[in-house]
């Protein structure tokens, strides 16, 4: 069964499920497994130097010939080189994150690609929209990774930004089951980005160590952290707990960057560091309990969203 959407109508996809653009575990792999299975698959290119996302992006479009898309943090250091890449090499969709999307939506819609910026918040969703992005990501506060500094939860922000704004709204943070993604769709939302479920995937870049970790935690396993930097949601580890020990004694900004260092999620989700290593990792992990084919996980969520609609209607 075909769930149509506005969003589903602006990327040219069969299913509204979209895979989040993350750190370390989203490469070509798992976007094209994702994108061939009727859903968005994206490459996150913020762990990415120049020359690697070229690599995943021509390596994707030798591995689908469906829609798939980008994710630019624009804090970024060499945004500028992404964007010619993306630009060069014909992607025509673009999820932006991580700073203002007024200073590369106009330029990007001139090239014709689509653009979706990721959002926690009412002021930013209606900045968005101002800039002229097509669609938002709005991300509650259960989502792994980088986060709101308000905490919204994903059950209060989407309603919230459906009535805020005019353009399609996809909802992210806490999705990982059919179920959810019903509960999204009754909210207001046109699809749903899922992050946590597919780092669990074969075809994902995250190391065997971080998902079997993924699989077997539970709930309280996770905890944001460094909100006076940048807050980030991560699995509780010997770093994470030296973290809140720093924030619990009173730890400046800058205390806090210099115990997390360079490199710090690398040696983590890509490198296998369970412990001293940067875990993000959603909520919602707790859900998840088995290493499986991303495009099982999308026939599943599918399957067990439309059953879910059709008991509420009885």
């Amino acid at each position: 069964m075909n769930m149509k959407t506005r969003v589903t109508e602006l990327f040219g996809i069969q299913h509204p499920i979209i895979q989040a653009g993350m750190v370390w575990c989203s490469g070509w792999e798992l976007a094209s497994a994702v994108s061939n299975a009727g859903g968005l698959g994206i490459i996150g290119a913020g762990s990415m130097y120049p020359e690697q996302l070229r690599t995943h992006i021509e390596k994707c479009k030798k591995a689908t010939d469906k829609p798939f898309a980008v994710n630019i943090p624009l804090l970024y250091p060499a945004v500028e080189e992404h964007m010619q890449s993306i630009v060069e090499l014909g992607v025509k969709i673009v999820f932006t994150s991580a700073g203002n999307p007024a200073t590369w939506t106009t330029w990007l819609k001139e090239h014709g690609i689509t653009v979706v910026h990721v959002i926690a918040n009412t002021k930013f969703a209606q900045k968005a929209e101002a800039a002229g992005v097509d669609a938002v990501v709005a991300e509650g506060f259960e989502a792994g990774g980088h986060n709101g500094r308000e905490e919204t939860t994903t059950l209060v922000l989407i309603p919230i930004i459906c009535n805020a704004v005019k353009i399609p709204v996809i909802a992210a943070g806490g999705i990982a089951t059919g179920q959810q993604m019903a509960a999204c769709l009754a909210l207001g939302a046109e699809a749903v980005q899922v992050g946590s479920r597919f780092v669990a995937t074969p075809e994902s870049s995250g190391h065997e160590a971080f998902k079997n970790r993924i699989i077997h935690s539970n709930e309280g396993d996770t905890k944001l952290a460094m909100k006076q930097v940048t807050p980030v949601r991560l699995l509780i580890n010997d770093f994470a707990k030296q973290i809140h020990e720093a924030e619990s004694a009173g730890a400046t900004p800058a205390q806090l960057t210099e115990i997390l260092g360079r490199g710090r999620a690398k040696k983590g989700m890509f490198e296998g560091d369970m412990e001293q290593g940067e875990l993000e990792i959603g909520q919602v992990s707790s859900l998840i309990r088995e290493i499986k084919p991303a495009a099982e996980i999308v026939k599943e969520m599918m399957e067990e969203c439309e059953e879910t609609i059709k008991k509420m209607k009885n």
